[in-house]
């Protein structure tokens, strides 16, 4: 072999090796991704509850309108009826009926249900008061815009004993103040188009004891009785007057108070 190629041989022998040590030398290790996974959100604890499954209204029979729905544990407020404690709710329930609006969606208490068979008007009716029903038109309920939960003034008109100007006049008082009207006929809140204007012929107002007395009395001898409308604003405002001295005896003992032809008068009372 000529000389020539055996030092050429010899030359690209020594640059293959001289490369692939520099090459070794310069390959750098790359580091290791270290990958931090985040901590696992703490699972919530859930438990089932009954719900309305659309809205009712008023005095509507549950039946299917109610369903369970799954409720975080420490969101159950009391109240609340759940799977856990009654499991046959759903069934128990079918013929109750609503006290009180609940809403779709929104977790059903026992206390805005009545049980099946009881009376609605009396399960409505707070504590102590009473349920007085007295005739009314168009023209004496504020042209048909009075509606139930609406707040009234109750005025009495009668004719006067007393003579003017050769007629007999009239004598006009409001005798109950800021009175709640529980229904209107039959309807205890409004329809379901929310119309404003409900012309019935009987309301039916929430009393204590003593103003359903009155009113009964004034029922008996006024010539009318006229509903006035309140604003909603002053549905907390305290009466300030009652037409109290209707009644026989109060803060007037020893007497005896008759009404007779519209006209009032008192008599002592035998002992």
């Amino acid at each position: 072999m000529p000389a020539s190629r055996v030092i050429i041989l010899g030359v690209a022998a020594v640059s293959a090796v001289g490369a692939g040590y520099i090459a070794k030398n310069l390959s750098v290790t790359p580091a290791p991704v270290v990958i931090q996974s985040e901590p696992a959100a703490p699972q919530i604890e859930l438990s089932e509850v009954l719900v309305a499954s659309q809205t009712l209204d008023l005095g509507t029979e549950l039946r299917d309108q109610i369903r369970w729905q799954a409720w975080p544990q420490d969101a159950i407020a009391e109240g609340f009826i759940t799977r856990a404690e009654a499991p046959q709710a759903l069934e128990e329930l079918q013929t109750s009926i609503t006290r009180l609006a609940i809403f779709a969606g929104e977790p059903v208490r026992r206390s805005k249900l009545i049980g099946g068979g009881q009376s609605f008007m009396s399960s409505i009716l707070p504590s102590g008061k009473r349920a007085i029903a007295t005739q009314i038109s168009a023209d004496t309920s504020a042209g048909g815009f009075i509606l139930p939960n609406d707040f009234v003034d109750v005025i009495m008109t009668r004719r006067s004993a007393v003579e003017t100007g050769g007629s007999q006049g009239f004598i006009t008082e409001t005798i109950l103040q800021n009175i709640r009207v529980l229904a209107i006929d039959q309807t205890i809140q409004e329809d379901e188009e929310g119309r404003r204007v409900k012309v019935g012929e009987t309301a039916t107002l929430e009393l204590s004891p003593q103003q359903a007395e009155i009113i009964t009395v004034a029922q008996q001898m006024a010539d009318r009785l006229t509903l006035s409308l309140r604003s909603v604003a002053d549905a907390q405002e305290k009466p300030t007057n009652e037409a109290d001295y209707l009644l026989s005896g109060s803060g007037r003992s020893g007497t005896v108070r008759l009404i007779k032809s519209g006209t009032i008068s008192e008599v002592g009372a035998r002992q």
